[in-house]
C-alpha cells in the first residue's frame, strides 16, 4: 500500500474566541506533525481555517500536500482564493463548485478526519460516511466534530463507514491508521 491519503476536513472560517483559537491551532500543529510523521498526503479542500492551520502544519513537518479547488482553472481559482498559487504540492481543478469538490476530497482520502466543521464539514461527513470511509472525529472541537455522534444515532444508516472518536490528534490518526492496515488487501 502507497502513502496514506489523510483529508482533513473542518471550518474554512472559524469564529472562536481567542483562547478557543489558540487551543485549536494546537491540535491542528499536532495533527498536522503527526501526518507528516507517518508519511501522509495530507487533502483538504483549498480553504484556510482548521484545515489550513493542519496544512502549514504539515509543510512546515515536510510532508506531502494536495488542495482540491472548487474552480475549474487557475485563472478562476485565483479570483476567488485568496491563498498562494504555490501553496500547495498538488492543487485540482475540479470545476465542480465547492459540493462537487467535497465529493473528490472524500474520494481521494484513506482516511477522513473530522476537524471542528459547520455545513460543508457535515456534508463531507455524510459522503464520508455514506461511502464507508474511515472517519476520524477530533472531539472536542466544536461545530460537527462534536455532534457527529448524535448525528449517526438520528440518521441511524448502516454503512460500512468505521468511525473512531477521540480528542488527541495523534492517537486519532494511529487508530485510523490501524483501521486503514487492516483493511488494506494483501499484497499480489
Amino acid at each position: 500500500m502507497g502513502k496514506p491519503h489523510i483529508g482533513v476536513m473542518g471550518s474554512a472560517a472559524p469564529s472562536f474566541p481567542r483562547d478557543q483559537m489558540q487551543r485549536l491551532q494546537e491540535i491542528a500543529g499536532q495533527l498536522g506533525r503527526a501526518i507528516a510523521a507517518q508519511h501522509g498526503i495530507l487533502v483538504i479542500g483549498s480553504t484556510g481555517g482548521l484545515p489550513g492551520m493542519v496544512f502549514e502544519a504539515v509543510r512546515n513537518a515536510g510532508g506531502l500536500t494536495v488542495e482540491i479547488s472548487p474552480a475549474n482553472s487557475a485563472q478562476e481559482h485565483r479570483a476567488h482564493d485568496t491563498t498562494a498559487d504555490t501553496r500547495a504540492d498538488v492543487r485540482i481543478y475540479t470545476g465542480f463548485g465547492y459540493k462537487g469538490r467535497n465529493v473528490i476530497n472524500i474520494r481521494t482520502s484513506d482516511i477522513v478526519i473530522i476537524f471542528g466543521g459547520s455545513v460543508g464539514t457535515l456534508n463531507e461527513f455524510t459522503i464520508a460516511y455514506d461511502e464507508g470511509k474511515i472517519i476520524g472525529v477530533l472531539e472536542g472541537t466544536g461545530g460537527v466534530a462534536d455532534a457527529v455522534r448524535s448525528v449517526i444515532q438520528f440518521c441511524n444508516k448502516p454503512t460500512q463507514a468505521q468511525v473512531v472518536f477521540e480528542r488527541d490528534p495523534a492517537r486519532l490518526l494511529q487508530a485510523c491508521l490501524a483501521l486503514l492496515n487492516t483493511n488494506a488487501p494483501p499484497p499480489p
